[in-house]
């Protein structure tokens, strides 16, 4: 749902259509059917062959946003072969997926459910023998679907760094390098714990650069992080006085090499694990492209891997509209950007919204600070995964009537950016995209049209 202006019906039922179609690709029922088939008993991933015969007994777990959706297709393409194993997702009347288990969790922080849920994964794992597969589907928001904390940290005090480190504005890789060195199955532990089965580990990736370090922290992967870098992020982020006790206390064991290490690259543990992208940022940018192309649109794709503050990309993306608007004067056909990536906001206020409407509102603070009077676009941004920030919107659009419309209302908007309550200023100003949980995340995709 777009809540929208009759004045600009035709820009959004535009931008619907495009955003939409990204939407489409990248739904997990279309990435698993595009890259994984069985034919008699050899499984192909991405144009790699398993001998099936080769197992005596296949498991299966899933964790993240897509978990369900992802679970239920392969066990469509598996049939009969999986003998057992665990999905995680949101729902408390989750279908059934036999002869899965389902466990709730939570996101984006970890609750008691994620705890049960990890232990209950490490369990399945430390059951594994050589001749075991075990098929491990990821996707964002795996981080907080499993969490175990090592024993002397508790769940309430590993939640109140990751919210500290959220609201410090850290990038996703410095938050799971300090997750994962409070953890008993983030960075290549559950693989540890897995050996000396052959694992296969399917990826939505909610990362820039799809880093597989990174994606739920990693639990099947080798990790580059250390200890020392935990202790330097919780710093960087004056973070570090305030942590608990117990928390600094391991990370200083690490430090000075008396706890284990997440497992490194060429760990004999890793000797049998092979992991698959099977949908990313690029792909919805992609869909996103072709449909612009085929309305019309002269298109340029930017970036899958924008990071940086909301705002200060808010006013990159100013620079990108006076540009494109000298274009169109020229005659040129309406232009299209699409973009993708993952902005971070610096939380300073008590308002609420997410990195994408925080970046559509600063964009309309450039906009009126740059006196753009005239002219047809619409700027969008949205997480793909329905969710931006601890809101029920997906993210925000705005045009030039949205502008004209603050200003009729006499709505102050850089008061309600400066409080961070970009949700309520477009609540009530209208602009606020609800798509519901889309069940895929590959990060942000922003669009913007200049006709």
């Amino acid at each position: 749902m777009i809540e929208k202006q009759k004045s600009d019906s035709v820009l959004f039922k535009w931008v619907h259509q495009i955003y939409s179609a990204a939407l489409d690709a990248v739904s997990p029922e279309k990435l698993m059917k595009d890259k994984i088939f069985v034919k008699k008993d050899q499984l192909f991933v991405s144009g790699t062959k398993f001998d099936l015969s080769e197992y005596r007994n296949i498991y299966l777990a899933a964790f993240g946003k897509s978990a369900p959706r992802m679970a239920e297709n392969l066990l469509e393409v598996m049939g009969r072969r999986i003998k057992g194993g665990v999905f995680l997702g949101h729902k408390e009347n989750q279908e059934a997926l036999p002869p899965l288990i389902y466990m709730k969790a939570a996101h984006p922080l970890p609750d008691a459910n994620s705890v049960r849920a990890a232990k209950k994964l490490i369990s399945l794992a430390n059951r594994m023998e050589e001749k075991d597969l075990f098929i491990v589907l990821v996707s964002g928001g795996g981080s907080s679907h499993i969490c175990l904390p090592t024993s002397d940290v508790s769940l309430k005090e590993k939640r109140y760094v990751v919210k500290k480190l959220m609201q410090a504005g850290a990038d996703i890789k410095e938050l799971n390098a300090v997750r994962k060195h409070i953890s008993l199955i983030k960075g290549g532990r559950l693989a540890r714990a897995a050996f000396p089965a052959t694992i296969i580990s399917l990826y939505i990736s909610d990362v820039i650069g799809n880093d597989l370090e990174t994606i739920a922290s990693g639990p099947t992967y080798w990790d580059s992080s250390t200890y020392n870098e935990a202790v330097k992020i919780l710093k960087k982020y004056h973070i570090w006085n305030s942590s608990p006790g117990s928390i600094r206390r391991i990370l200083i064991k690490g430090m000075q090499g008396k706890e284990i290490e997440s497992v490194k690259k060429g760990d004999p543990v890793l000797e049998k694990s092979y992991n698959f992208i099977v949908g990313d940022n690029e792909v919805a940018l992609k869909a996103a492209a072709e449909q612009a192309s085929q309305m019309g649109f002269r298109v340029s794709m930017l970036s899958s891997s924008e990071q940086g503050e909301a705002r200060e990309k808010a006013s990159y993306y100013l620079s990108l509209l006076l540009n494109r608007k000298e274009k169109i004067k020229l005659g040129s056909r309406p232009i299209c950007l699409v973009s993708g990536g993952e902005l971070t906001v610096t939380v300073k206020g008590k308002g609420k919204g997410g990195r994408n409407q925080e970046f559509v509102l600063a964009f309309l603070k450039e906009v009126k600070k740059n006196r753009i009077k005239e002219g047809g676009w619409v700027v969008l941004s949205l997480g793909t995964d329905g969710i931006d920030g601890p809101t029920d919107a997906a993210g925000a659009w705005a045009s030039l009537e949205t502008l004209r419309r603050t200003e009729r209302l006499s709505i102050d908007l850089e008061k309600f950016l400066a409080h961070n309550d970009s949700y309520h200023f477009f609540k009530k100003i209208g602009g606020l995209i609800k798509t519901g949980p889309t069940q895929t995340n590959v990060m942000d995709l922003r669009i913007l049209i200049v006709k």
